[in-house]
């Protein structure tokens, strides 16, 4: 379980113990001052700040770390009962519980975000390949096909809403997501990674076959500043591919 999605109360709950527990492990080490190595305390007060620094939690980690650093001088370090530290090693060990609070921590926030990252990338090719599975044995009408992918498109760049427009846009100027999933708007190529969609105007998607327009999407981010990655604008461009083909061809002009 991601306990970055915790309710709040639980987080709290769980920043709590990591101040706490430590504390008690501490006291409970100092009664046995003459039976341990100062290591063997080190290590198990080591185990207690990895076990919540990898919750991903990084405020838990962090507490952890000085709770754990915090305690060790006062009951385990000498002299006892007292903040100071007399001896070189002590102050060491000390110093070490910090360090890897903080390095463990970081650690485990990095791997919860590549493991993200791996879901939602899972997601994108889950998405195409439902797309062109179903554009391959026509399960679906053509604007059920393009309902069902606009709301993909949606989710994957993060949009308020994207609907599929027959036929060219209304405004030629209007800001476009072009094929290698750069934006073009007003004569240069934004980066919307860096700089976001734009949110006073829609943005359009176009659906094409070669050369020929089948039609296209219009992207809406007004709520709210959209920051897709470039990765991100390809799928989107990827799934209007495979819309294009299910499309019929736009009848001649009269």
């Amino acid at each position: 379980m991601d306990l970055r999605r915790l309710p709040r109360q639980h987080r709290g709950v769980t920043v709590l113990t990591g101040a706490v527990l430590p504390l008690v492990a501490a006291w409970v080490l100092s009664l046995f001052r003459s039976d341990l190595a100062a290591a063997t305390d080190v290590l198990v007060l080591v185990a207690l700040v990895v076990l919540f620094s990898a919750t991903g939690i990084r405020t838990a980690g962090l507490v952890a770390a000085l709770s754990a650093a915090a305690w060790f001088d006062f009951f385990l370090t000498e002299p006892f009962g007292s903040f100071a530290i007399d001896k070189p090693n002590d102050l060491e060990a000390a110093v070490l519980l910090l360090v890897i609070g903080g390095v463990v921590t970081e650690t485990a926030l990095w791997g919860l975000r590549q493991e993200a990252a791996l879901s939602r990338e899972t997601g994108y090719v889950d998405g195409v390949l439902a797309t062109a599975e179903d554009v391959t044995h026509r399960r679906q009408s053509p604007e059920q096909l393009t309902t069902a992918v606009a709301g993909r498109i949606r989710d994957v760049l993060g949009l308020d809403a994207c609907a599929f427009v027959a036929g060219g846009p209304s405004d030629a100027s209007a800001p476009t997501l072009q094929h290698d999933g750069t934006l073009a708007y007003d004569d240069t190529t934004v980066n919307v990674h860096r700089d976001g969609l734009p949110v006073d105007t829609t943005v359009v998607l176009p659906v094409t076959v070669g050369e020929e327009l089948r039609g296209h999407f219009v992207l809406t981010a007004t709520s709210h500043v959209a920051r897709p990655t470039p990765e991100q604008c390809r799928v989107a461009v990827l799934l209007a591919d495979q819309v294009a083909g299910a499309l019929p061809t736009p009848g001649p002009s009269t």
